[in-house]
């Protein structure tokens, strides 16, 4: 049986911010496509992507634009847009203390110098894997965060499913975010691929190619924090001074 360490009051107070960031970032996304969704009704399109939205908002809060719309509508639509710009703002400021924390922590540092994982998910992983010497290996901690195959054998045959998503949700979403992020970098940038990502990439769905680098992102967090290394560009832990 596996005992959970208990966090820190610290820890508990960073996964809070956490916590309240990721509240933030689905009520902006709710708002923006609530925003887009009452535009449509009107036969007006906001152009896709979130910083596109952000800019109209900041424009209709300050009277720049304003679409040719019934009193209502416009009443409506400004309230949408001051609500979004708000919580973006929200979610800037808890972002800017997340800096701040993984600046000042020495874990976090070192985790936030693998690619793919910045100061959102080296903070988060700093305060919630209070003992990562509670795992025998990497693989056992990217199992405990859900990003290995089931298996589904039968008759002698071994076959691998679907990741199990099981432990904790977040985490496993800010890896898959890091490991997308790259997946883009690359495809802009090919020679900055690693051997082992490119030939993922060529011999597998995007999709199971991001989440196996997410995979391999989980072994390298958990020998960071094992063994007290720092990650370099030549893809070879160092050890920390």
């Amino acid at each position: 049986m596996r005992f959970v360490p208990v966090k820190s009051r610290e820890q508990q107070a960073i996964l809070s911010l956490h916590c309240m960031r990721a509240l933030l970032v689905k009520q902006r996304t709710q708002l923006v496509n609530v925003t887009r969704g009452q535009l449509a009704e009107f036969g007006i399109n906001i152009p896709q992507g979130l910083e596109r939205a952000l800019l109209l908002a900041r424009r209709i809060v300050v009277g720049d634009e304003m679409p040719d719309l019934p009193g209502p509508a416009v009443k409506m639509l400004a309230i949408l847009s001051r609500q979004a710009l708000s919580t973006h703002e929200q979610i800037r400021e808890i972002e800017r203390d997340l800096l701040v924390l993984q600046k000042s922590d020495e874990m976090a540092r070192r985790l936030a110098t693998i690619p793919g994982i910045g100061p959102i998910g080296a903070t988060a992983f700093a305060a919630a894997v209070t003992d990562p010497g509670q795992f025998r290996s990497g693989l056992q901690f990217a199992a405990w965060l859900g990003l290995t195959p089931l298996q589904n054998s039968s008759g002698g045959k071994e076959r691998l499913g679907r990741i199990s998503k099981v432990g904790d949700k977040y985490l496993r979403r800010l890896l898959v975010l890091g490991a997308t992020a790259l997946v883009r970098q690359f495809r802009r940038r090919p020679d900055k691929a690693t051997p082992h990502f490119a030939s993922l990439l060529a011999r597998k769905p995007v999709r199971v190619a991001t989440v196996a680098m997410a995979n391999k992102m989980a072994r390298i967090v958990w020998a960071l924090m094992t063994r007290g290394e720092t990650y370099r560009a030549a893809h070879i832990p160092i050890r920390a001074a």
